[in-house]
């Protein structure tokens, strides 16, 4: 289902929260996961709220379920979204509706910190090779594997990896400018499907990548 950009949402007792400004994808379902509520009448930011709590919805009019503090719910910021390609929806996008944004969480913002806003598939384990022993039941990623896009376009080389010291997790990679990307990205870990010792394979498409900001230092 789409969503007219501008929708009006109510609350389930019929009081008007706001309206419907963007979408969020899921990248590897193109499944909505959540609207972007423009803030007005009863909301003071900008919010992001799951499409579970959407009781009743149509094209023009969305009723939310029963919410205790519509306040609570996260706060939209740009930065930590960026706009789909025509590629990652399941109908063309039309003139009038909302746009499709996808997540692109920042090195402080990880998955398994706060509300993720799609789906949380699992995330091969694997650690930067050395030579040391690589822990059990993870992969060993050479320095300078090949990174290839949902469309088996090869879009860089992994030439870093950031962990979250705390948790122990890779959070993203920094990929290498290439033949497709002329300039350095920073990829989220969320967006891998699978990971060898010489090649890491993403949800995301070499034109959506082509989107991301440029990595212009050290973001941790």
């Amino acid at each position: 289902m789409q969503f007219k950009e501008n929708a009006n949402v109510y609350t389930v007792d019929d009081n008007k929260v706001g309206e419907v400004e963007r979408v969020v994808l899921d990248p590897q379902t193109k499944e909505i996961t959540h609207l972007v509520v423009r803030k007005g009448f009863l909301l003071t930011e900008d919010k992001v709220v799951p499409i579970d709590l959407v009781d009743q919805g149509t094209e023009d009019r969305v009723i939310l379920k029963k919410i205790g503090d519509l306040e609570s719910l996260p706060d939209f910021e740009e930065s930590q979204y960026v706009q789909a390609t025509p590629l990652y929806s399941r109908s063309p996008y039309k003139g009038g509706y909302a746009r499709p944004y996808i997540w692109y969480p920042s090195p402080g913002l990880t998955w398994w910190a706060g509300i993720t806003p799609y789906p949380l598939y699992p995330v091969p384990g694997f650690v930067k090779e050395t030579w040391q022993n690589i822990p059990e039941g993870a992969v060993g990623l050479k320095e300078g594997a090949d990174v290839i896009a949902a469309d088996d376009e090869k879009v860089g080389n992994v030439e870093r990896v950031f962990a979250n010291p705390q948790q122990e997790r890779a959070t993203h990679l920094l990929i290498s400018k290439g033949l497709l990307l002329k300039k350095k990205k920073l990829i989220p870990t969320t967006w891998i499907t699978r990971v060898s010792e010489d090649a890491v394979h993403l949800v995301v498409h070499s034109d959506f990548l082509d989107r991301l900001p440029e990595y212009e230092g050290a973001p941790l």
